[in-house]
């Protein structure tokens, strides 16, 4: 088999990938992207993660809004969720973007964007084969490898053959469940516990730790846990799960829990205990690239690999998996291959977003975080009831915390539980870039009345 050669590869639609592909382009370099289906072009956010499923998040939230209504004095009938109708919104928003990644990426690659998979068999060449069954032999100067990540199966005895939902499937279901349980208790399983529940299931939830979203300070995680159970969902904590059944319609979870081992039937069973690398498939050992705990891709701050001339970016390189971080990675590479400059991943901040309602939005430090660290700190908190603009529009849940350098005087993390918190994060996270004090917050003239307006009454009480 011939070999093909390029100036560069990359091996990977995802934000970085497709956003890095066309900018070689644009530098005169002969570049290939390789996508292994053409139902992901633009990567996992647009297809099967947060375009999805933030676009169902909304249908929830429409739910609720019309079933609370009679409290803004708007009086209607309790809304009737169609499902179906649901997800083929979700997939027309999803076709539409992915159509829009398609044309950019045709206009930009032509023949070079390339839909099959991808595996190494030599250092800087890699095999694809198509849907077909053809397969080309590539070589290049520069890999990039952008792959992404799946969701991560753990190993219960029962479950495989009882069957589940992952993160991607719930999302195809046209029936509603009448009992959902989930299996995690992270961003992931979170917002589809709210979501379901707010279509009209029952949900169940089930953790190994003794809080649900264990990266975040308790306090914080618990006003969550309060919100969501006033909603209805219900929780089992510091629990493992022994082993799944299924007789007829029925999953039943053996889970130990209190000491003791009880029983739990649902209708549907979602595994969201996290996200695992794809990086089995590609035969790395043959390219020589190290990996780490869970087979992600080990990168310095420059986000090279062991292996000179093979960089990788995304989710497979192990940093947090945000598709925000995706596109700071080809920042990253695009300034220092094709700009001339020198940037790296150290110091870089953070923020992230869960989409429940109301959202909790955090970047920087949590107390927890600050306190290991040994700063010396000072805390504020304040109720989200406190903003007015949070009780003009009866989104008065949740909870603002900010963490402040006794020393300097500048933010070092914040956590915000309410309406539009993902929103208003980045006024917080603008400041902590800049490395100004708090009291650009407390004392700026802000808008009034909106949410971000509470920064001032947040910032008010260090």
């Amino acid at each position: 088999m011939d070999t093909e050669y390029y100036d560069d590869i990359v091996i990977g639609g995802g934000k970085a990938g497709k956003t890095l592909a066309p900018a070689l382009v644009a530098d005169g370099r002969k570049t290939a992207l390789v996508e292994r289906s053409s139902n992901m072009i633009g990567g996992g956010c647009i297809n099967i993660a947060c375009i999805p499923t933030k676009t169902m998040v909304a249908s929830a939230e429409v739910a609720n809004t019309v079933r609370n209504s009679a409290t803004y004095g708007v009086k209607t009938n309790a809304p009737t969720v169609d499902l179906a109708a649901v997800v083929q919104r979700k997939q027309s928003v999803v076709q539409s973007a992915r159509a829009v990644n398609l044309h950019n990426l045709e206009t930009a690659l032509g023949h070079e964007l390339i839909i099959a998979t991808a595996r190494f068999v030599a250092p800087k060449t890699i095999e694809v084969t198509t849907a077909e069954g053809t397969t080309r032999l590539l070589t290049a100067e520069r890999l990039f490898i952008n792959t992404g990540t799946r969701p991560l199966i753990p190993s219960i005895p029962g479950l495989k053959e009882t069957g589940f939902l992952t993160s991607e499937s719930i999302m195809e279901l046209e029936q509603l469940p009448e009992h959902l349980i989930v299996l995690g208790s992270g961003y992931i399983g979170l917002e589809f516990a709210q979501m379901f529940q707010r279509f009209g299931s029952r949900v169940t939830v089930i953790g190994r730790s003794e809080q649900i979203l264990s990266q975040q300070d308790p306090d914080i995680a618990n006003a969550v846990q309060t919100l969501l159970q006033r909603d209805g969902i219900e929780f089992l904590l510091n629990a493992e799960v022994l082993r799944v059944d299924r007789v007829d319609s029925e999953t039943t979870l053996h889970i130990h829990i209190a000491g003791q081992e009880v029983s739990l039937q649902g209708s549907h069973l979602l595994i969201a205990v996290g996200r695992s690398s794809t990086t089995d498939s590609l035969n790395l050992a043959a390219a020589g690239v190290e990996v780490g705990a869970g087979g992600f891709i080990r990168v310095n701050e420059r986000l090279e690999t062991n292996v000179p001339g093979i960089w990788a970016l995304g989710d497979i390189n192990g940093g947090p998996q945000y598709t925000h971080v995706s596109l700071d990675d080809y920042r990253i590479i695009k300034a220092n291959l094709i700009d001339g400059g020198n940037r790296s991943t150290r110091d870089r901040l953070v923020p992230s977003c869960l989409f429940i309602d109301p959202e909790l939005a955090h970047v920087g430090l949590t107390e927890t975080e600050a306190r290991r660290q040994g700063h010396a700190i000072r805390v504020a908190m304040l109720d989200a009831s406190a903003i007015p603009r949070a009780r003009t529009l009866g989104q008065t849940d949740g909870l603002l915390k900010a963490i402040v350098d006794s020393v300097t005087g500048r933010i070092l993390g914040c956590s915000l539980l309410c309406h539009e918190a993902g929103e208003v994060i980045s006024t917080v996270q603008m400041v902590m870039q800049a490395q100004l004090p708090y009291t650009v917050l407390r004392d700026g003239v802000l808008t009034h009345p909106t949410m971000t307006e509470g920064l001032n009454l947040l910032f008010s009480k260090v």
